[in-house]
């Protein structure tokens, strides 16, 4: 157990001094079990992990999305889903942002990143509402925010991330994530209204479209829905697999995009390449938290805390309010990413233990780290806005995003007491 918690708070350390991830947890992990069982055991447990990993079936769904999201971020179709919304909400108090919002989803649903869906958003919506007058706190914090939506709303990567990890269905995390999903949207558009109306200044009306305008508008998003009910429906009826379900979202983006001619063969190149990179860089990452998991395990560590978890006492909510707050401190300074990887091995043993469901603690685990996305001091949804906004100041970011936050605690505080808001499609499969 001690070398198992040194190895812990070493990995914590290395990624808060921005160590790269894959070396932290690497070097932790194969130092510690050298340390626990030898050297020569600790090369054999690294190799037999990464070999079982490349082999496994379910990892195959990553590249795939990051390959249908990319072909979707460069054949245009954020633009496309923002001129469309901005038809429908655009008149209305706040309705560039409320239509960011919406875009923001939207994109999220076929791409699958929070950074990504923040960057592209930034170059779409942005412009726009400064045209007519919005505030720089207000836009960017909508942007911010919205893009958090990546990261639940399936196909998300984390969620794919965490069900490697957890060994749970990645296509039922994928369909327990639509209804949260939606309710972060409704949420985060309520929290713009209030903004509207207690301060009209920062979110002015937008011009009026006619109705032929609206039904013109909508051309450009069917491609958006239709990849979202194959995804989606397919998993829901069982048609396929979750890793069947990328490859046909992968193979229909790039029938799509070629169709509208929306790219081309420069831009097909750099698509593959990106998507390969992406990958083989999450890759590593996973690969070292599968062995990092390994650790934990055989060090005792989270017999360990399973131990002290019952020694305390703490009741079914305590426990979980207890795993959420050590999410959201740590999401003060560390990035989502490093959170699912460092804490899910450690905890998945107790949440197991006390008897809940691993689809329903993803989709907690998740909404925590979306709001870890846009928290000071290092929210790194809040740096993509700032990369490509220069000119907007962080702590008008930051200020801006406290009614985004406020629905987010809302958001969790639901899930937690209802646990049907996440588990109910998932049971209707």
């Amino acid at each position: 157990m001690i070398v198992g918690s040194a190895a812990l708070f070493a990995v914590l350390l290395l990624t808060f001094l921005r160590v790269p991830l894959a070396f932290s947890l690497f070097a932790v992990s194969i130092t510690a079990l050298s340390v626990d069982m030898g050297l020569q055991t600790a090369l054999t447990m690294t190799s037999m992990t990464i070999e079982e990993a490349v082999f496994s079936y379910e990892l195959a769904v990553v590249p795939l999305f990051i390959l249908m999201g990319n072909i979707l971020s460069r054949s245009g179709i954020s633009a496309d889903l923002f001129r469309a919304a901005n038809a429908y909400f655009g008149h209305i108090k706040g309705g560039l942002a409320l239509s960011t919002i919406v875009t923001c989803a939207g994109f999220s649903a076929v791409c699958g990143s929070s950074l990504a869906t923040a960057a592209t958003m930034s170059k779409v919506a942005y412009p726009s509402m400064k045209k007519y007058g919005y505030s720089d706190s207000l836009s960017a914090a909508t942007i911010a925010a919205g893009g958090t939506l990546g990261i639940l709303i399936p196909p998300s990567i984390i969620l794919m991330i965490y069900g490697i990890l957890t060994q749970t269905n990645i296509g039922h995390l994928f369909i327990a994530g639509v209804i949260p999903g939606m309710l972060g949207l409704l949420l985060y558009m309520g929290a713009v209204y209030i903004v509207a109306l207690l301060r009209p200044g920062n979110a002015p009306r937008g011009e009026k479209t006619s109705r032929h305008e609206k039904i013109a508008s909508l051309k450009g998003v069917w491609p958006f829905v239709l990849l979202f009910m194959l995804i989606i429906g397919g998993i829901y009826v069982k048609i396929f697999t979750a890793t069947e379900a990328a490859g046909m979202g992968a193979g229909f983006a790039l029938i799509i995009a070629i169709w509208q001619k929306r790219i081309s063969k420069a831009s097909f190149r750099a698509i593959f390449l990106e998507s390969a990179f992406v990958s083989v860089m999450l890759y590593t990452v996973l690969f070292g938290a599968m062995l990092f998991a390994k650790l934990i395990s055989f060090s005792g560590l989270g017999e360990g805390l399973l131990g002290w978890v019952e020694d305390a006492g703490l009741s079914s909510y305590q426990l979980i309010f207890a795993i959420l707050a050590v999410f959201l401190i740590l999401g003060c300074v560390l990035d989502s990413l490093a959170i699912i990887l460092i804490c899910v091995p450690l905890f998945v043993p107790i949440v197991v233990a006390n008897g809940f469901d691993l689809v329903w603690f993803g989709i907690l685990v998740v909404v925590a780290t979306e709001i870890a996305l846009i928290t000071p001091p290092i929210g790194m949804n809040v740096f993509v806005i700032k990369a490509t906004l220069p000119n907007v100041a962080f702590k008008d970011i930051f200020r801006g995003l406290i009614p985004f936050i406020g629905a987010d605690i809302i958001r969790l505080m639901l899930l937690v007491f209802f646990p049907a808001l996440s588990l109910a499609l998932v049971k209707l499969m």
